[in-house]
């Protein structure tokens, strides 16, 4: 579910902002040319997932990250990264054995 929300440029724009220090829906607003209500589906689809979370305070809602959530999606990746990075390694080898062998020169 993290990477869906992370597929969305708004969303991923909303973390990068919240990357420099807390912000209120208004300021992460500014940037984007939709409403508030509009916005505000995309905060609360970061928060669902975890990798954001906020808190009114009078009529203002201030956001921040959550970085516990993006430590969960980075492990996966260099899970991942690692086995294809041997799939990748074999791959060569491969090809490798192919170019030098004496059937592949004739």
């Amino acid at each position: 579910m993290v990477f869906g929300a992370l597929a969305d440029p708004t969303r991923r724009a909303v973390l990068r902002r919240l990357g420099q220090g807390d912000a209120s829906i208004g300021e992460l607003a500014r940037p984007f040319d939709m409403a508030l209500p509009s916005l505000m589906k995309h905060v609360r689809l970061l928060e669902t997932v975890g990798l954001v979370e906020s808190e009114k305070t009078g009529r203002v809602r201030t956001c921040r990250l959550k970085p516990a959530a993006m430590a969960d999606a980075e492990r996966w990746l260099a899970e991942h990264r690692a086995v294809l990075e041997a799939r990748l390694d074999r791959l060569d080898a491969y090809v490798k054995t192919i170019e030098t062998s004496p059937e592949s020169e004739g």
